[in-house]
């Protein structure tokens, strides 16, 4: 059921701009231990006061615990986590950070990698660069962004895989033709994409078209993809005997903090999973990225901060 998170109390010990958007911090454990091990495409949460808490990739060293790293993009029409890292986030400032999760693993064998990635979407693939290097595989990243400026550690990976890495920009005319890359790659080749919902859905439209079956097929994006034209409906939460109605703007989470319930939830983007509620009555409409496939077709469980009813009515273990 519900995950949980250890805690750690940390500080940020750097802070550097490296494009107009994106910001690279670097944090401390206060207690001056290393922070746990992690795996390439793993993520934390970052914690920043009681109301707002996101998810973010790792893209620091897996040999290196003494410090982990973020990049943060600079959202103003978010939920307000971005903003406040970008506008009160500096050197010194005391957070907390949460023990490191992977769901964007890299797979243990394949003929080939294939990583793709679209602005802000290319920090799990630092440290996933530097392990399939570390392994010997065969391995590339196709790297897509708007304008030069926004190219964040572009020059560092060239640096480390210059001859892995290929970029495409945006304003020079540049793009990236999906077709002819996927249908161009030995059988046996992984996919992974991390970046905005329209690459992600062409990513795996054009895998889909030429046959890659979906165990060779991942991806990662840290925004909800709830519609936004979504239909009310009801939930009872059965251990307070309530029932209260979910608006076709609001989330089940939304409409139960109204009601003084406490329920944990880091992320409220359907990452983290420590929001998962058990369903006792009803069918959800699944929009987490936690849950596996499996998981979600058994109807046994939802993430409340972002999954709605498939129906009119819902039965919730709460």
């Amino acid at each position: 059921m519900a995950s949980h998170y250890e805690m750690f109390p940390a500080v940020v010990t750097h802070v550097e701009q490296l494009t107009p958007l994106i910001k690279r911090f670097t944090f401390k454990r206060q207690d001056g231990q290393n922070f746990p091990r992690f795996s390439g495409g793993s993520h934390i949460i970052v914690k920043m006061n009681e109301q707002l808490s996101n998810a973010y990739s790792l893209m620091s060293c897996t040999q290196d615990l003494s410090t982990y790293q973020v990049c943060v993009r600079k959202d103003v029409e978010g939920k307000g986590g971005s903003v406040f890292m970008h506008d009160q986030c500096n050197e010194g400032c005391e957070i907390q950070i949460s023990e490191p999760k992977n769901l964007f693993p890299l797979a243990e064998t394949g003929n080939k990698h294939i990583l793709i990635a679209g602005g802000i979407g290319i920090t799990p693939f630092l440290p996933q660069m530097d392990e399939l290097a570390a392994r010997g595989a065969d391995f590339e990243l196709h790297y897509a962004y708007r304008s030069p400026e926004h190219a964040a550690l572009l020059d560092e990976l060239k640096q480390k895989h210059a001859k892995h890495v290929f970029s495409y920009v945006d304003s020079e005319g540049c793009s990236l033709k999906l077709d002819e890359l996927i249908s161009s790659q030995p059988k046996g080749t992984h996919v992974y994409v991390c970046g905005p919902k329209p690459m992600i859905d062409a990513v795996i439209d054009c895998c889909n078209k030429h046959r890659y079956r979906d165990e060779y097929i991942h991806w990662e994006q840290f925004s909800s993809t709830v519609p936004e034209d979504g239909e009310a409906f009801t939930v009872v939460l059965a251990k307070s005997n309530q029932e209260i109605e979910v608006q076709s703007n609001q989330t089940i989470l939304q409409a139960i903090e109204i009601l003084n319930i406490d329920v944990e939830c880091l992320c409220r983007e359907g990452v983290c999973g420590t929001c998962e509620t058990a369903i006792l009555e009803g069918e959800a409409d699944h929009f987490d990225q936690y849950l596996s496939d499996a998981e979600k077709a058994s109807q046994k469980s939802m993430m409340i901060c972002v999954s709605r009813a498939k129906g009119k009515k819902l039965i919730l273990d709460l």
